[in-house]
């Protein structure tokens, strides 16, 4: 008997079996790559959906918890997501309770502050410790590097008695000073100038273009996905500070957004509901700002070639 998988008639072209068809003698066909595949494809799905809702279940309950009103059972088991008495009554609490807009304006202050200096600075710097050649660039490198070590605790209060000496206490710009260049901002822009080809300098170098130009129109329009990545951890970081506005603002009127919202606690009662309110209005201009700068941001991360 012939064992040829193909059958030829004559005048008629031969006709050989689909790739997929099942072998007459018992072989396993494709059959488990396909399983294989659909396996992997659970996991990874199954992995995200736990990370999905260890990430972003507490920001979910607490805007459900926002929403509910008295009638609403806030412990029952398993908890309920979707509000059966929905209201907006605890927003209008957190606003006759607190001055919002005056401290929005304040947070936005120290935030825009922060977030100028630091893609000012970063950029700068990461540039000098990327491109150019002086003497004592490893020893800085290694100062930035030994920063992100020193937890912020230990220094707070040095900090504090440097704004008190330089009559900045009080101040919304003493809030924001100490933060204005972040060691890890200028790591990250040291990598992303050095994710540069040498061959754009050296063609400016040849064309007679000085440092300031080439840091300006060369290198800078390639790192802008970095420059964002940069502008939204500090904006995140100035505008969700709390310890350190708590230390050097005494007046109530210079309060950030984070240090006025503590007057929702009570001394001896607290509203979940009010406090959980008074939390999405204080999430919500980070939402913004980062969906604003979400396409440069995940540019950013990307980052590494030559930019059209």
């Amino acid at each position: 008997m012939s064992r040829s998988r193909s059958f030829r008639v004559p005048g008629i072209a031969p006709v050989t079996p689909p790739h997929d068809a099942v072998p007459v003698h018992g072989r396993s066909g494709p059959r488990p790559h396909r399983e294989r595949r659909t396996g992997a494809a659970i996991a990874r799905y199954a992995a995200l959906t736990v990370v999905f809702v260890i990430l972003v279940g507490p920001f979910v309950w607490q805007l459900s918890l926002s929403f509910k009103g008295v009638g609403d059972n806030l412990y029952t088991r398993p908890p309920q997501i979707l509000p059966s008495d929905p209201t907006l009554e605890n927003y209008r609490e957190v606003v006759r309770r607190v001055p919002i807009p005056h401290y929005v304006l304040n947070s936005a202050t120290v935030a825009l502050i922060s977030v100028a200096a630091n893609v000012a600075g970063a950029t700068c710097a990461g540039f000098a410790l990327a491109r150019l050649r002086f003497r004592g660039r490893s020893a800085a490198l290694s100062v930035f590097v030994l920063a992100l070590l020193v937890p912020g605790e230990i220094i707070i209060v040095a900090q504090f008695l440097l704004m008190r000496s330089l009559g900045l206490n009080n101040t919304l710009l003493g809030v924001a000073l100490p933060t204005a260049v972040a060691a890890l901002n200028v790591l990250l822009m040291r990598n992303a100038f050095r994710s540069l080809p040498v061959a754009l300098e050296e063609a400016a170098v040849i064309d007679g273009a000085t440092v300031w130009k080439r840091f300006s129109l060369i290198c800078v329009p390639q790192v802008k996905g970095a420059m964002a990545v940069v502008a939204i951890f500090a904006f995140v970081g100035s505008w969700n500070d709390f310890l350190w506005p708590l230390i050097v603002l005494s007046d109530q009127d210079k309060y950030t957004l984070t240090v006025g919202l503590n007057a929702l606690r009570g001394t001896f009662f607290d509203n979940p509901r009010v406090v959980a309110a008074g939390t999405v209005i204080a999430v919500a201009p980070i939402l913004l700002f980062f969906f604003g700068l979400q396409r440069f941001f995940f540019r950013g991360v990307e980052e590494g070639g030559i930019k059209g």
